[in-house]
């Protein structure tokens, strides 16, 4: 069945705290795509982040991010009044997130609200924590111990708390019970805000598409409560980690420096964690984007401590076995393979086996040298098309870029004449297109330059900060979406 939807980080939304939550401005872009007539909403991962402000790169593959939860409804169940909110400096730029300020106020007003909550004595409270105790319990534990260490990572904590010593353990959660407590009810509240805004876009016949990186970070309570599951030595170091060789985003490849799986103990053990993490991935989304799906089939190593992803070699993953265990274990789920970059046979044919679809990126299309499969003619049904990911340029910002070479070929192959709305023509081949499913990002319909980039592979410093302006997905806005989605039959 044709559909179609929009990409918008949550961290995009407008609203009145300096960053997206899940506030009133969120369920009024819900009204908007049911207008324009959509059916779906893909979001970035909603772990909770720390250094460079990554979704990919959290302190948990199981929590939520504190950021998101929103102040108003908080205040309206009097946790919080505007006065305690109006202390702190979120931020003055409506288009974009000050992490830092973010950082420094949001915690300081969630504990005025967890002083004022009483949120021991909450039967609902009490219930969330005894089912999510399998993860919750270590996450709690894990921030409360890294905050008493100034942040530093685990690796780093003194000798009997990083090796999980039992003793020190229940010396720790004894010493910081009100922290830890404290962890929960973030975790409670982002659960309960969080569910109740998918409620209502699945009530508006509105699905989520969520994203699961397929790595955690180095930094994180996964890896710390669980070292078995990584390649780590024994002074708990990786031995190496992840990225991706040189290609055309980065001349040194990238470097991400998460740790990597030991895919022999997860056959062993019947994938356990991974079909714990994916359950829960579908108890958040109802569509789960899995990023790096190559990584299933090989996996580049980068040996730990290099500078760059320049002398890294491809291992073999689990291919095709862990998705035999998920078809038994969890039944037929609703997967998009993010299958993007060189594509080798081996992993052609497990996207395949799979019947998972792919994604096809028009950005990608227009090499006047060769002939392209992202080119819209080569397309096949079971696939998801975007005009670009989070990863890339917005169409205006790329196709300014572009040499007149490809640029001549795009406007040839687009029967582009005119320089007005250029990103429309983009956004008319994608939706035409034979793919069953298309996405559009927020910032294409927009019609925004590279100033509104989501984010820039292998650097720091500007990502994960843009923002949509108040009133910027407007009627007029939809009902133009709409009548394009209508035409091409996605409605």
């Amino acid at each position: 069945m044709r559909k179609s939807g929009v990409l918008l980080p949550v961290s995009s939304i407008p609203s009145d705290y300096g960053i997206g939550t899940f506030s009133r401005q969120a369920y009024e872009f819900i009204d908007r795509l049911e207008q324009a007539g959509q059916s779906y909403w893909q979001i970035l991962p909603l772990g909770p982040t720390g250094y460079g402000d990554s979704p990919y790169q959290s302190f948990s593959t199981f929590a939520g991010n504190p950021y998101y939860i929103d102040l108003e409804t908080l205040i309206e169940e009097g946790l919080l009044t505007k006065e305690d909110c109006a202390q702190y400096d979120f931020g003055d730029n409506e288009e974009y997130i000050d992490y830092e300020k973010i950082y420094l106020s949001r915690f300081r007003v969630l504990r005025t609200a967890f002083e004022n909550s009483r949120i021991e004595e909450d039967a609902a409270f009490l219930e969330f924590t005894r089912a999510n105790q399998y993860w919750l319990d270590d996450y709690a534990l894990y921030m409360a111990v890294k905050n008493s260490f100034d942040g530093i990572s685990w690796i780093e904590w003194e000798e009997d708390i990083k090796l999980r010593r039992p003793e020190a353990l229940t010396a720790y959660r004894e010493k910081y019970r009100t922290e830890i407590v404290f962890y929960q009810f973030q975790q409670f509240l982002f659960a309960k805000q969080w569910s109740a805004l998918k409620a209502y876009a699945n009530k508006k016949k509105i699905q989520i598409i969520g994203d699961i990186p397929i790595y955690v970070a180095f930094d994180s309570a996964d890896t710390w409560a669980n070292p078995e599951l990584f390649q780590l030595d024994g002074d708990l170091t990786p031995t190496a980690v992840a990225g991706c060789p040189p290609d055309s985003f980065s001349a040194t490849g990238q470097l991400w420096g998460n740790p990597l799986y030991r895919w022999e103990f997860h056959k062993e053990t019947q994938y356990a964690w991974w079909m714990r993490r994916i359950a829960y991935c579908y108890e958040l989304y109802d569509v789960v984007r899995i990023d790096h799906f190559r990584g299933f089939d090989e996996y580049y190593s980068i040996p730990y401590g290099d500078k760059t992803a320049e002398f890294g070699h491809w291992e073999k993953g689990p291919g095709y076995d862990i998705f035999t265990v998920m078809k038994e274990k969890l039944g037929k789920k609703a997967v998009i393979a993010e299958d993007l970059g060189f594509l080798t046979d081996s992993v052609l044919k497990l996207v395949k086996k799979t019947g998972y679809p792919g994604m096809k990126i028009l950005q990608f299309a227009f090499d006047s040298r060769e002939e392209s499969d992202y080119l819209p003619h080569n397309y096949t049904a079971n696939s998801v098309v975007y005009t670009g990911t989070h990863d890339n340029d917005t169409v205006l910002g790329w196709f300014a870029s572009l040499n007149r070479h490809d640029r001549a070929f795009a406007r040839r192959y687009l029967n582009i004449r005119s320089n007005k709305e250029i990103q429309w023509e983009f956004i008319r081949a994608a939706m035409a297109s034979v793919s069953d499913t298309c996405i559009i990002p927020m910032q294409d319909y927009l019609g925004l330059g590279t100033q509104a980039r989501t984010n820039l592979p292998s650097t720091l410093g500007f990502n994960w900060k843009w923002r949509m302006l108040p009133g910027a997905f407007d009627e007029e806005l939809a009902a133009r979406i709409q009548a394009m989605t209508k035409l091409y039959g996605r409605l």
